[in-house]
């Protein structure tokens, strides 16, 4: 007989302390709730089972959207930084996007610690094998038999939901690195009524350093000065180590097409779907034929281990094969694997059943983050979390939840993703997935979000009189750059000419000169005497919008239209069977769906204009109806 006995009420129950269960526990305990926060295993908190790094492009964006509404993985991974890029500068400012190396072991110590010294939040190693609700409250059993009485829960399982590894023939029960999975709580979800899909992702193999001939690879340096993800670090970071680059090559290919068929992917043991964006190289190969090469990125896990991660090289094939295939690579000819590669298959739910808090449209008070939701990421997750862990705190508080839209952020665009297209695949974020990413810059994160960060409440007092200075001193350069008129001379036109742009012979404003392509901040430095000493991104700010001030205008009026659909809801108990004139497909997909307006009621696959069009009308007669 399963004893179980009471081990007390909590605001919240987070169930996960991955990167969406950090965030989610921080968050609702920073804002004045008891919380507590369960893991398997209490070593793998914060874990980075897969690539040693954070950020990256979109993801980069999803960082600083993390740090400027309060939360923590920006500042932690500054704290642990190895390396430090921004990736696409050769492209537009849309999608200069920052990735830092990390040091895995360190960032997971780190954020255990934040945890564990977090008022008001209690961290627990405990699995927990069911849940239920009673008289509105949520039961959160663990498989020693203690229950928590939750108001509120959230599931950040990641990929430990019936996780189950696969390395060519062999398969097992497990979550990722190694750790028990979650192996009954699956079971009690569906029990419950929540509908859950098999998805799947993998990880390169970890190799010894002392094993690899680096004098074969391209040096990959981090950039100079450092730029750090969060508005908080005020310190000077440095690049700690050196990535490298390789490329498989034909014999690579042959070894692996001539093993293919051992390959769990191909065999027909996975039933999981994998990620679109991130494939194995079992799958690169088999799906892009013509290419003759495919890059790898050799990258440290961390300064005191040996172990180096092989981005872009995941892979579920046998590890006899793994061994013989690595060996065909420059540089890795004698390469001994730490840790073989590996695919790891998990239950995830349908994010169509979460409305745009992130709780369960049909169970109040249960949230969804993560990897559970059927994304990717740790940046994606840990976006998720944030919010679910500020929803759930705000539904203890009775206060209204924070519905971020997608004119207003990357994070916003994630869950609107989520919650009203649903997911075929692990979902990953990219700048492309925004309509309006010139306006949702990374650059300007603090200034979109911040705000709302402290009317919520986790934006301090310190942090936010540096945001109100920074905004402060914009303000006056845009106005400064404006009034400035520089007189034609020879000093003015050397630069310019210099830059490929023409010269000038009357006055000229300096908003004016940077406005033009070919010409920054920088290279007006000697003429421009009367520059203030401000930060570095203040410049930045100004100069992108200035030299893209016309389409950011016409963004802007596109978000306006956006937002004017927003704001006309739809009744949550409406039965679209009963509105005349919508398609059989639109009907389908709006009940299933259950959209909180009309502009999301637009995004949804299989709702066409005209859709739209009979529910403005509907809406329009619901609204004489209420005034006669």
């Amino acid at each position: 007989m399963f004893v179980t006995y009471d081990a007390g009420k909590v605001d919240v129950a987070v169930i996960g302390a991955g990167h969406a269960g950090i965030e989610a526990g921080l968050a609702a305990a920073r804002l004045g709730c008891s919380v507590v926060v369960f893991t398997i295993n209490l070593d793998a908190v914060g874990n980075c089972p897969c690539n040693p790094s954070i950020g990256g492009t979109a993801k980069g964006h999803l960082v600083r959207e993390i740090d400027a509404l309060g939360g923590e993985m920006g500042k932690t991974a500054d704290a642990c930084m190895l390396q430090s890029r921004m990736l696409n500068l050769g492209k537009g400012p849309a999608v200069h996007s920052l990735r830092a190396q990390i040091d895995r072991n360190a960032y997971s110590k780190m954020m255990k610690h934040k945890l564990e010294l977090c008022e008001n939040l209690s961290l627990r190693q405990a699995e927990i094998v069911d849940l239920t609700r009673e008289d509105g409250v949520w039961l959160a059993v663990t498989r020693m038999g203690a229950v928590y009485r939750a108001s509120t829960v959230i599931l950040a399982t990641g990929t430990f939901l019936g996780g189950k590894i696969f390395i060519g023939d062999v398969s097992y029960e497990s979550g990722p690195d190694g750790m028990f999975p979650a192996a009954f709580l699956p079971n009690s979800l569906e029990k419950l009524g929540i509908s859950l899909r098999r998805f799947k992702t993998g990880t390169p193999a970890r190799v010894l350093r002392s094993s690899i001939d680096f004098s074969k690879l391209e040096e990959q340096k981090g950039d100079e000065p450092v730029i750090p993800f969060s508005y908080d670090t005020m310190e000077k970071l440095e690049n700690k180590a050196v990535c490298h680059v390789s490329w498989t090559n034909d014999r690579t290919k042959q070894v692996i097409l001539k093993n293919i068929h051992r390959s769990p992917l191909y065999s027909g043991s996975i039933e999981g779907i994998g990620p679109r964006y991130c494939p194995s190289i079992e799958d690169k190969v088999v799906r892009f034929p013509e290419k003759p090469r495919h890059q790898l990125f050799i990258e440290p896990c961390g300064l005191d281990t040996e172990e180096m991660y092989l981005q872009g090289m995941s892979s579920s094939l046998p590890e006899d094969v793994q061994i013989a295939f690595y060996h065909t690579i420059l540089g890795l000819e004698q390469a001994q694997i730490m840790r073989s590669a590996y695919a790891i298959e998990y239950d995830c739910c349908d994010p169509l059943q979460l409305n745009s808090s992130l709780e369960f449209r049909n169970f109040p008070g249960l949230y969804g983050a993560g990897q559970f939701n059927g994304s990717s990421g740790y940046e994606e997750a840990a976006a998720q979390g944030l919010i679910a862990g500020i929803n759930a705190a705000r539904k203890v508080q009775k206060k209204p939840p924070v519905l971020l839209d997608r004119a207003g952020s990357y994070i916003g665009t994630l869950i609107d993703d989520l919650v009203t297209k649903g997911v075929a695949d692990p979902y990953r974020m990219m700048t492309s997935r925004s309509e309006y990413r010139l306006v949702l810059r990374q650059d300007n994160a603090d200034e979109r979000l911040t705000p709302l960060g402290r009317e919520i409440g986790l934006i301090p007092d310190d942090r936010w009189r540096r945001f109100s200075e920074k905004q402060r001193q914009k303000e006056e350069e845009l106005k400064r750059v404006k009034s400035t008129v520089f007189p034609p001379s020879e000093a003015l036109n050397a630069i310019l000419v210099s830059h490929e742009t023409s010269p000038v012979s009357t006055g000229i404003r300096l908003s004016e000169l940077l406005k033009r392509p070919q010409i920054t901040y920088a290279d007006l430095e000697e003429i421009d005497l009367e520059r203030p000493n401000y930060d570095k991104a203040v410049f930045e700010n100004v100069e992108i919008e200035l030299k893209y001030e016309g389409y950011i205008l016409r963004q802007k009026a596109d978000i306006e239209e956006m937002r004017r659909l927003e704001r006309k809801t739809l009744p949550e108990e409406i039965d679209y069977h009963e509105i005349r004139g919508l398609r059989l497909e639109a009907v389908e997909k709006l009940n299933r769906v259950r959209p909180e307006n009309i502009g999301q009621a637009g995004r949804i696959s299989g709702v066409s204009p005209a859709d739209i069009s009979v529910l403005l009308i509907w809406l329009m007669g619901k609204g004489r109806e209420k005034i006669n």
